[in-house]
């Protein structure tokens, strides 16, 4: 198996945090990087239920050596792309790199073809995401009560075409 390179993801999206920030597309060969952030930053060993996803897209921020967040999705149709699951660790939190992130997912997503790009977030228990998609204009397009989780569960929408601000 041939390992595969990081790829860079557009200097663009990571232009709004406020540190020094890269962000690259990573494969299945650095997933342990990615379990290791998901339990320092939820606590939590459950990602996603399964990794055998039709165009798994993964991407790990760095700052000044540090592996500092991640953001994962996949594709829910053939026109909407599913971002699963991402975070920030505490300490680098507050800097935009979740929002540089989401940016760059965005990027990545509008440049494979997919007409939306969705989201789920539990406000109570992660409001950021619910102010983040609230302030770069997203659409909530369901709500509801997950027994599950617990909590409400918001779905937000961004249709391209009308690109973040």
């Amino acid at each position: 198996m041939e390992k595969q390179r990081d790829r860079s993801v557009s200097s663009d999206a990571t232009d709004v945090a406020e540190v020094p920030l890269d962000i690259v597309e990573i494969g299945m060969e650095r997933l342990d990087t990615i379990r290791r952030l998901n339990v320092e930053i939820f606590d939590d060993e459950h990602i996603i239920k399964t990794f055998d996803r039709d165009d798994l897209l993964m991407l790990l921020a760095r700052s000044t050596g540090s592996v500092v967040g991640f953001k994962l999705g996949y594709q829910l149709d053939a026109d909407t792309f599913y971002s699963a699951k991402g975070g920030v660790r505490s300490a680098y939190r507050r800097n935009s790199i979740a929002r540089a992130l989401l940016y760059a997912m965005l990027n990545v997503v509008e440049q494979r073809g997919y007409e939306r790009f969705v989201y789920d977030t539990f406000p109570n228990k992660h409001p950021g995401m619910t102010v983040l998609g609230l302030d770069e204009g997203f659409e909530v397009v369901r709500a509801g009560y997950s027994t599950q989780y617990q909590d409400y569960r918001l779905r937000f929408e961004w249709t391209f075409g009308d690109s973040p601000s």
